[in-house]
């Protein structure tokens, strides 16, 4: 109770009172130390232990992953006497949640060469850990894994292989998952199949799986009414979008929150209703904090709207002054404009916050292993090497085959660590497909997961490698996918 409420000395004392405490007494006041954030004493108790249970081990590990202490985690899971389902659960889902995917995967390896079936917790945090990372093939081998040990008739699997699916860009597989669902499906199973069609741009799909829903007498939560908003501002279905949220506000009687409002403000935004979007901004039933400000801003950046854009940075400065992505956005409009002095003045402006821009970052599955890469080149990096020279060749290619020319004037487009025509070239999604080009055998499609929203020049250049190779290219960036081929996009330059 002292710990939920952040007072650890209370704990403490309270511990300290007890003439011999228990196994059980001992665990809580390690559990007390690391709610409260403090792993030195969550330590310090665990060596003072005169006893030590499989559980007190459990809560280390819980405790060290979930603040990212993985050194401390793995030198406890080293150490531990013996581990259960609880101990490998929580080192794969500890890593999978910050991103460590090869050693999330690294783990469930090693506890499937042990002969230890994984449980529940295990598949879903390996699943998880497939679906961040884009890890297709390993997603395929964990689905075979699932088949064989009989673990299909778990809902809570079934629809992490769907978002698996979805997420690795591989739409049919989550259909086909979605389909064979035993029993009745979960408004979770519902809104993970939605999901899945509207980041990949099926919005008419997505909208008829929801009316699909409706009829079959699932009632719609506001999670599912999120999803199916993002769905139609994916898509370009303003209309629709307008009745969807009418629906959920006149007919199932759902308050609408802040998502729900963002979604608003993006359907309008990213269809150039500028006016529109502000004016739905400003009659927000409640107030609007960053991200709606935010998602005004990316759209007048997009749309290269000057002066609504001041404005909306004159509202974000007073919620948000320090975040550099929107003087980042600020600084694309005033260039695509032409005002190089005001560029310069908000780039002065960060120097000055000390403000750093989120570096962009790509990765690759080859070989069920995943390969990162960042923006620029590293002459001491092998694998960066071989994928500069590999883009070299290629962007020659398509410069003599498919007439490229570099996509320079807005290319700071909300694409954080990579500038100007020199960096262009670098940025890590076209170094992460050239790598898998020179990797990845004749025919496989190449799949890249990107952090931050793919710029206009690389979503050139995925078109014409694409058209020139006769490849296929599925690119998911912060909020979609781009599925490349025959040098067309599935977002039909909408994104």
């Amino acid at each position: 109770m002292y710990a939920e409420c952040g007072c650890v000395e209370f704990a403490q004392n309270m511990f300290d009172e007890i003439p011999e405490p228990n196994i059980v007494t001992w665990n809580a006041l390690v559990t007390a130390f690391f709610r409260c954030v403090d792993v030195k004493g969550a330590e310090r108790v665990f060596n003072l232990m005169p006893a030590k249970n499989l559980a007190s081990y459990n809560l280390m590990l819980a405790g060290y992953t979930k603040l990212g202490e993985f050194e401390f985690a793995r030198k406890v899971f080293d150490e531990m006497p013996i581990r259960d389902e609880v101990s490998w659960s929580t080192m794969i889902v500890g890593f999978a949640q910050h991103g460590y995917f090869n050693e999330a995967f690294e783990y469930f390896r090693e506890l499937h060469k042990l002969g230890i079936t994984p449980n529940e917790v295990s598949l879903t945090g390996a699943l998880s850990a497939c679906a961040q990372a884009g890890a297709l093939e390993f997603a395929k081998i964990l689905h075979g894994y699932i088949e064989k040990v009989g673990f299909v008739w778990m809902i809570p699997v079934n629809n992490a292989l769907t978002d698996t699916y979805s997420k690795c860009g591989s739409i049919d597989m989550a259909l086909l998952v979605f389909q064979r669902m035993p029993g009745e499906k979960s408004i979770v199973s519902w809104t993970s199949i939605i999901a899945g069609l509207a980041i990949q741009g099926y919005g008419e799909e997505a909208l008829s799986l929801f009316h699909e829903m409706e009829y079959s007498g699932i009632k719609p939560d506001g999670i599912l009414f999120v999803t199916i908003l993002y769905s139609c501002s994916h898509s370009g279905l303003v209309e629709k979008g307008d009745e969807i949220f009418d629906r959920m506000t006149k007919f199932y009687g759902i308050t609408p929150e802040i998502e729900h409002y963002g979604c608003m403000v993006d359907l309008y935004g990213r269809a150039g209703q500028l006016a529109k979007a502000y004016d739905f901004v400003t009659k927000m039933t409640i107030s609007p904090n960053v991200v709606i400000w935010r998602t005004l801003l990316g759209a007048c950046s997009f749309h290269g709207d000057l002066q609504l854009a001041e404005r909306v940075k004159r509202k974000l400065s007073e919620l948000d002054p320090k975040n550099s992505g929107d003087h980042v956005l600020l600084s694309n409009i005033y260039a695509f404009a032409g005002k190089w002095k005001d560029v310069a003045t908000v780039r002065r402006s960060m120097a000055e916050l000390k403000l750093v821009k989120t570096p962009g970052w790509s990765m690759i599955e080859v070989d069920k292993v995943m390969y990162t890469f960042v923006a620029g080149f590293k002459e001491d990096d092998a694998v960066i090497k071989e994928a500069y020279e590999k883009l070299k060749e290629v962007m020659l290619r398509i410069r003599i085959e498919g007439g490229y020319v570099p996509e320079v004037v807005n290319v700071l487009h909300d694409i954080e660590d990579e500038e100007k025509e020199g960096s262009v070239m670098v940025h890590s999604e076209k170094l992460a497909v050239a790598f898998g080009m020179g990797r990845l055998t004749k025919g496989k499609i190449v799949r890249v997961v990107k952090n931050l929203r793919v710029c206009k020049d690389c979503h050139n250049v995925m078109k014409l490698i694409s058209e020139v190779y006769g490849l296929e290219i599925v690119l998911r960036d912060r909020s979609r996918f781009h599925s490349f081929k025959n040098g067309s996009c599935s977002c039909r330059d909408y994104w």
